[in-house]
């Protein structure tokens, strides 16, 4: 589901001109940031827009659409 979601939104990212940011949690949990893997774990993928989060398990595509051009 996240290789799903990254793929989506780097296509989105190029469509739309924004700029994909991917965080591996389980990478962030290994190097001792597990504040990510707590406050997202059972959520994943989530997606981000502006620090904030948009949606998770799936990208909602119109919603983001509809969010990047307001």
């Amino acid at each position: 589901m996240c290789q799903a979601a990254a793929t989506r939104l780097a296509e989105l990212g190029d469509e739309l001109g924004f700029r994909l940011t991917v965080t591996d949690v389980d990478e962030a949990a290994a190097a001792g940031d597990v504040a990510l893997r707590a406050e997202f774990g059972d959520r994943l993928p989530v997606v981000l827009l502006d620090g904030a989060e948009h949606s998770y398990w799936e990208v909602d595509e119109a919603r983001l659409r509809a969010d990047l051009a307001g």
